[in-house]
């Protein structure tokens, strides 16, 4: 029986725009994604027929609603190869947190089973797979930096920002992204100027980055949640970068440059936030 373990990382948004809303429904975004040391580890093996799903993380949908159930079903439509598999989700990355902590395992189980079936798809062909599982799928996939447009999957590849320390702070609250884009007010906003975060990654400008990093989905997520704000605040009191929250929230992170600094305003957040999720992690 074949076996393999493969790591799953999630992502931050170092920016995020909703420019409209489209006719079927989804958003047009502008964002730049950012792939981070904080992985999920999945566990696959090779079956004669059907699925089986398993997870350390007792809340998790162990069903078809589950979407690596999807990327296995999926696949096997396109392919037409029917083969089972065994798969345990050891999860580490914070669940419905803005970091495709879902997305993330749907890429990397497509990633394995075309590994185990010997399907020798390419990277586009699975990240066309994985539009139709998730809109966060094909970066997954693809990984490092890059920027995203229509509805996340039309990826361009930036040059690496990867070593870049951050904290990331999970309050503990449920976010619904279908709640949040409903309340968006996309008249009058502010607009994600990609072309200075691109420069800053490029000149590998940590301060100038945090300066500039705008998430137009805050505001109405931080009104039902003002602790976000407070969040926010006291990462700058504990020597952060100007933070954002990631995608639809509740996850903030800010950036360090310095080491001690980190350590410092992660042992403040501990202290202050019991309840909180607090991981120190980099970019890759």
């Amino acid at each position: 029986m074949k076996e393999m373990k493969i790591e799953s990382y999630g992502k931050i948004n170092l920016g995020l725009d909703v420019l409209y809303k489209r006719e079927d429904n989804y958003h047009e975004i502008n964002t730049i994604m950012q792939e981070i040391d904080l992985s999920d580890i999945l566990t696959i093996k090779d079956m004669k027929k059907g699925i089986k799903l398993e997870s350390n993380y007792k809340n998790l949908p162990l069903d078809s609603t589950n979407i690596v159930y999807k990327s296995w079903e999926i696949l096997k439509k396109k392919t037409g190869i029917d083969r089972g598999i065994h798969i345990n989700i050891n999860k580490r990355i914070p669940v419905a947190a803005g970091l495709a902590g879902g997305s993330t395992n749907a890429a990397a189980a497509l990633k394995a089973l075309n590994d185990l079936w010997e399907l020798n798809l390419n990277e586009e062909e699975l990240r066309k797979i994985g539009v139709e599982i998730g809109a966060d799928v094909p970066f997954c996939i693809m990984g490092g930096t890059a920027l995203a447009k229509g509805i996340g999957e039309k990826l361009t590849k930036l040059k690496s920002f990867k070593d870049h320390q951050l904290l990331l702070i999970n309050p503990g609250l449920e976010v619904s992204t279908v709640e949040v884009y409903k309340s968006l007010r996309l008249k009058g906003k502010k607009t994600l100027d990609t072309d200075r975060i691109i420069s800053s990654i490029e000149n590998n400008d940590i301060k100038n980055l945090s300066d500039n990093m705008i998430n137009i989905m805050e505001e109405v997520v931080i009104e039902k949640n003002p602790i976000i704000g407070e969040i926010k605040d006291d990462l700058v009191r504990f020597g952060s970068l100007t933070p954002l929250m990631s995608g639809s929230g509740p996850t903030v992170f800010g950036f360090f440059e310095h080491k001690d600094r980190l350590d410092y305003c992660k042992k403040k957040m501990e202290e202050k936030y019991t309840n909180a999720i607090v991981i120190a992690t980099k970019t890759i």
